[in-house]
């Protein structure tokens, strides 16, 4: 089978804006049948301005319908990151007998001798996020003391039954509770002496899972990104805590000691979670950006600039009594398959010669294979370009090479290649590798190691090849799928 569509940088199944800048994606919220995604915009440019909310909705997790802006600037300022939460209860008095959305925002204004001045704000929204009301007495919270105040994350916690604010503060994040969503109290602050502080605090998540899906045993995760910073080549990341939290506190537990990143790519920033997934569907949902502020202004796409992760499914596994976050793509993603190639036990001649007779530019491909073995696979590859994933056994490492991945003058930072260890004892190892068309996510290790790069390759980039340390390397699993969207309205 070959297949192969003219090359553009615009995702098949990443959604980006139909026109101009993206960057963080907001008020991500489960309501009445649809996943919403609103994200930072600026809807006349094609770097960083002024910010709006753009929106989108999808049934599906994976077709996406662009709506209108949903939040402007005004004269309290720009329109900067935050959540939504569904009203239940209409503990805002916004609503009558029936539940609406509440948006939970960052407004963002220049003052005097140029410091920002951040405060949070209110939207609602009755008519399932289609239009929006600003609350006349917004903001609703400030503090003149500081000059990074942005990024709130609202859920509801059930024990004390109180809405819970995490809140971005410069190099802490700060925790306040409201009984309306409109009055808040502080309860606490975390982050001295702990993580990882070469950068700003941006964009804070806080929520519950399960360890191993057994609902005795849980624990509070916190997620933190952390902003570019020119001495550290990584540019803007995210790292995460866990522990425990009772309704004021976050205690991180012994784990928390050391540094740990959600994504040991360059590209999946600002991801926060989704609100008000349905209980029967437990799961925890989760979505990036997909750049890095070392170069986000720069990439060389046309038209549009900025892209999603795919959403991805978290989960807490422990292993060795250590406990690890995990992320795999969001199960719809598979009903987006279509194949293209499926062996079993293949040597790596033969896989060599069957990969070679592909040529795609958006796909899935799955391999299982002996975790003592080093190999890899050349993607998106063509006359002057490839991108190499692999398994190195040696230092027991998957890796994503972007080095000779296409254009990369547009920073000195972007090639390079990016390792992530691997944390389980087995024999095996499992490759899942997304591929875009100006992107590479791979998960191993279950989802303990993921790797999320921007790739930007030239001329008809579509080859794909399987480099092993030996002839004698056996693939246990070899598939390969073509990932299309409409093929879920097909099935």
């Amino acid at each position: 089978m070959s297949t192969f569509i003219k090359q553009n940088y615009r995702g098949v199944y990443h959604f980006s804006p139909r026109a101009m800048w993206m960057n963080d994606p907001n008020g991500m919220v489960y309501f009445e049948g649809e996943y919403h995604l609103f994200f930072q915009h600026h809807p006349q440019g094609m770097t960083w301005g002024p910010m709006h909310w753009g929106h989108a909705v999808s049934k599906d997790l994976v077709t996406w319908e662009e709506l209108d802006i949903a939040l402007a600037p005004d004269e309290i300022g720009m329109i900067f990151s935050g959540s939504i939460v569904v009203d239940w209860h209409n503990t805002t008095g916004f609503f009558g007998e029936k539940p609406g959305l509440v948006a939970i925002f960052t407004h963002s204004r220049e003052a005097q001798g140029s410091q920002p001045v951040q405060t949070q704000s209110l939207a609602y929204s009755v008519d399932k996020g289609r239009t929006w009301t600003k609350f006349e007495g917004n903001p609703v919270l400030q503090d003149e003391s500081l000059i990074d105040f942005r990024d709130p994350k609202v859920f509801w916690h059930q024990d004390t039954r109180r809405w819970i604010m995490i809140l971005a503060c410069g190099q802490t994040v700060r925790l306040y509770h409201s009984p309306d969503l409109k009055n808040w109290t502080f309860a606490s602050e975390f982050g001295d002496g702990i993580g990882f502080h070469d950068g700003v605090w941006e964009c804070p998540d806080l929520f519950q899972l399960s360890i191993d899906g057994d609902p005795s045993r849980q624990k509070w995760v916190m997620l933190v990104s952390i902003g570019d910073n020119p001495d550290y080549p990584e540019g803007s990341r995210t790292q995460y805590f866990t522990g425990d939290f009772d309704g004021l506190t976050f205690a991180p537990d012994a784990e928390s000691g050391e540094i740990r990143w959600l994504d040991h790519g360059r590209d999946n920033y600002a991801g926060v979670s989704w609100s008000d997934v349905p209980e029967e569907d437990g799961r925890r949902l989760f979505i990036g950006w997909m750049s890095n502020w070392k170069y986000a202004n720069l990439t060389p796409t046309e038209n549009f600039r900025g892209a999603m992760t795919v959403p991805r499914e978290l989960s807490l596994e422990e292993r060795d009594g250590v406990v690890y976050l995990l992320q795999k793509p969001a199960r719809e993603l598979e009903g987006a398959r279509v194949p293209a190639l499926r062996l079993q036990s293949v040597s790596a001649a033969e896989a060599e010669k069957a990969l070679r007779s592909l040529r795609l530019d958006s796909f899935e491909l799955r391999a299982v294979a002996s975790a003592d073995r080093s190999f890899a696979f050349k993607v998106r590859s063509g006359d002057a370009c490839e991108t190499v994933v692999g398994m190195n056994a040696v230092d027991r490492e998957v890796f994503v090479d972007r080095s000779k991945s296409g254009k990369h003058d547009f920073h000195p930072h972007f090639p390079g290649a990016h390792h992530a260890k691997l944390n389980a004892a087995g024999d095996k190892v499992e490759l899942r590798i997304l591929v875009d068309r100006s992107s590479i996510e791979l998960f191993a290790d279950g989802g303990q190691a993921v790797i999320t790069d921007l790739i930007y390759p030239e001329g008809e980039a579509g080859g794909i090849a399987f480099v092993a340390e030996d002839d004698s390397v056996v693939l246990d699993v070899l598939e390969v799928y073509t990932l299309e969207p409409s093929a879920l309205t097909r099935k």
